[in-house]
């Protein structure tokens, strides 16, 4: 009627110590990826921001192309003056002030852009 008593197999009777040996070893084969993409995304954020200035370049030159000049002038200087501390930054390496330079020169730009477009009908 009923099965003998039977003890587990030795694989599911393993204590959780030896268990996270198995974890262990696994982490070990795995860290040397995690650290290379840790490294790749830091190498990505801390280099030279190229695009960030080129992206403010295009978008100055665009707004005075739409008219800035006249329309939008206190925010096309305060694009330009942007632009060119991000460049000052990019000549001695700082990176960071760099990029936080040419990202608000931008988003002056951008005001400068929006503000000499006619809107949409």
């Amino acid at each position: 009627m009923f099965a003998p008593f039977q003890p587990l197999a030795p694989s599911r009777s393993r204590s959780v110590a030896d268990r996270s040996g198995g974890l262990r070893a696994r982490f070990r084969r795995l860290a040397p990826g995690i650290a290379f993409l840790a490294l790749a995304l830091a190498a990505g954020c801390a280099g030279a921001p190229i695009q960030a200035m080129s992206d403010t370049r295009q978008t100055i030159r665009a707004a005075e192309r739409a008219g800035a000049e006249s329309a939008a002038p206190a925010e096309l200087a305060e694009a330009r003056e942007g632009l060119r501390r991000a460049e000052d930054s990019l000549k001695q390496r700082d990176y960071r002030a760099a990029r936080r330079e040419a990202e608000s020169a931008h988003a002056k730009a951008i005001e400068a852009l929006r503000a000499s477009t006619p809107p949409a009908h």
